[in-house]
Order: structure tokens, then C-alpha cells, then sequence
């Protein structure tokens, strides 16, 4: 083995040497901050040392990352965080001081929850083809819900319109508690959405889901297509759990957070804990997430621009 290698090596096996800060850029009790403690609880053993969550919130999870850019890339501190949240930020952001392209590594993705195409049963469509069909045959007649303008779910909308060649009306709400009451009665007509607010309607038949938007099925929804056996082939979208670390971390890091979270990811009582809050655990190579950042920054991007979509004044 070479000098170079042996450093290498050395590096790994006295890595990590003291406690990791692990920072959520979401408030306690989240999907983001759940996944944090979760993952935290199961790595620190298998590393040897503590994984200490530092909540960050605010400004769309913008906080959170500018902390980690500005972080020393030494392995100690990491973020568990959502690609689609610093895909989208640098279009609804000003002045935004990190570009996740250039500030960020992708450790691994951890998982993703399952976004679907929810609609209210007053609608006269039971596919994904039907409602096009319907939604070409009445334009800007159908409405549509969103938990805010320019977040994912807005945006997994204007992606759906440009897709499918088809126009209706945008309504964002505050988040998707207040916009359920409104699905309900049928003021508003379909979302899509994360799925787990909605199953409990979708199992009593007051709402249903007509494809998810995930590359494959759900195990939250196993009979229900994908977006792309649908009928709109390419159509992908999750809201996603990926673990990062600022740039300029050491390969030999970066293979052991790799090797060991995706040693957690395969415990069952891991899996089943975050599939309870419907998030899919998946797992990754490192290449595997780091390509994803370019790809989803470029997706986003296009929905953004082909959809002329401006930050509120």
C-alpha cells in the first residue's frame, strides 16, 4: 500500500474522534428533524460517538444550509436536509450566500416521502388520462392546491400543467392543514401532495389518488401507478431525506458516513419507524446522491422559468 493509501486508511479508522453535529433545518417534530434523531440514534452507535441534532429553522431551510457551507469540512459537522429544498431556494432566495452545487457533498439519501396526485371524489375523473382529458375539455375550471407559492407542492403542480399541455387554477394555503378542509368540500379540486395527510380520507373513499409521483410504487399505496405509468412518462417528484456535508470533506469520511447509514437504512425497526411517517427509506451510494444534486437543480429550474414563476412581492 502506498503512503498516500495508508494515510488514507488511518484516517478511516480514527474517524470519527469526538461528536458529530448533525444539523435539521426544520423545527423539532418534522420529517426532517424525525429523520435526524432517527438516523442519529442508530449511527452513533456504529460509529463509536454521538450524533448531536442542532435544529436551524427558518427561511425555507435556507439558515440551515448557509450554516453548513460556512462549516469546517472536517466530518464533523454534517446536515440532514432535503435536495429539493436547495434545488428550488436559489429562485424565491435573494442574495443567497451557498449554491449546494458548489458548498455541498450528498452523503447518502436516507429516503423520501411519497408524493401523489390527490383528487376530490366530486371530480369526474378515475385516471390520470381522464383527468388531462377533463382538465383540457374545461380549462382553468379545475383548481388546484398548493401548501405555498414556490414550494414543492406549487411546483409539482406547474410541472404537472406543462407535462400534460394542460391549465388550471393555482390556490397556495399556509401548509397542507389548511388546505384539507377545503379538498374536503370540494372548494378545491386536487393537490399533489404528500400522501400521508390524506390516507386516512383516502381509505374512507372521501378523497382518492390517482398515481404517485415517485420513480416506483409505493408501499404506502402499492396498487396505485406511478405518474409515469400513468401517462406522464418522466413525471418524478418525492420530498426527500439526504444527508450532507460541506465541500472539501475527505473521501475516507465520506465512505464510512456512506458504509455506516446505509448499514442503518437496512434495520427493519428503522424502516418500519419511518414508514409509519410514510417516508420510503431507500439508501445510496454517494454517487448515487451526489448526481442527484445536479438533476434536480436542473428539473426545478425548468419548472421554474418555463412556468415564468417570480418570488412573492
Amino acid at each position: 500500500m502506498s503512503t498516500f493509501g495508508w494515510l488514507a486508511s488511518a484516517h478511516a479508522q480514527s474517524y470519527p474522534a469526538r461528536p458529530i453535529r448533525l444539523i435539521a433545518p426544520y423545527p423539532t417534530g418534522g420529517g426532517i428533524d424525525t429523520v435526524a434523531r432517527s438516523l442519529s440514534e442508530k449511527l452513533a452507535p456504529r460509529l463509536g460517538q454521538s450524533l448531536v441534532v442542532d435544529n436551524r429553522p427558518g427561511a425555507g431551510a435556507t439558515i440551515g444550509g448557509e450554516l453548513l457551507a460556512k462549516s469546517s469540512p472536517d466530518g464533523y459537522t454534517l446536515m440532514l436536509g432535503s435536495l429539493i429544498d436547495y434545488s428550488i431556494a436559489p429562485h424565491f432566495h435573494k442574495n443567497l450566500s451557498f449554491d449546494m452545487r458548489r458548498d455541498f457533498v450528498a452523503i447518502i439519501e436516507i429516503g423520501y416521502g411519497t408524493i401523489g396526485l390527490v383528487l376530490t371524489p366530486g371530480i369526474a375523473a378515475h385516471s390520470v388520462k381522464e383527468l388531462i382529458a377533463l382538465a383540457k375539455a374545461k380549462p382553468r375550471q379545475l383548481v388546484y392546491a398548493s401548501s405555498g407559492h414556490g414550494g414543492l407542492i406549487h411546483l409539482n403542480g406547474e410541472m404537472f400543467k406543462q407535462m400534460a399541455g394542460i391549465d388550471f387554477v393555482h390556490v397556495p394555503y399556509k401548509g397542507t392543514t389548511q388546505l384539507l378542509p377545503d379538498m374536503l368540500s370540494g372548494r378545491v379540486h386536487m393537490s399533489l401532495d404528500n400522501v400521508l395527510a390524506y390516507l386516512p380520507h383516502i381509505k374512507t373513499g372521501k378523497m382518492r389518488v390517482l398515481a404517485v409521483a415517485s420513480r416506483t410504487r409505493s408501499p404506502l399505496l402499492p396498487d396505485i401507478p406511478t405518474m409515469t405509468e400513468a401517462g406522464v412518462p418522466g413525471f418524478e417528484s418525492a420530498t426527500n431525506y439526504t444527508l450532507f456535508a460541506p465541500t472539501g470533506i475527505a473521501k475516507a469520511q465520506i465512505d464510512v458516513l456512506n458504509r455506516e447509514s446505509n448499514a442503518v437504512v437496512q434495520l427493519p425497526d428503522f424502516r418500519d419507524k419511518l414508514l409509519a411517517l410514510g417516508i420510503v427509506v431507500s439508501g445510496s451510494t454517494h454517487e448515487q446522491a451526489q448526481a442527484r444534486i445536479a438533476a434536480e437543480m436542473a428539473r426545478w429550474a425548468k419548472v421554474i422559468k418555463d412556468g415564468n414563476i417570480k418570488p412573492e412581492s
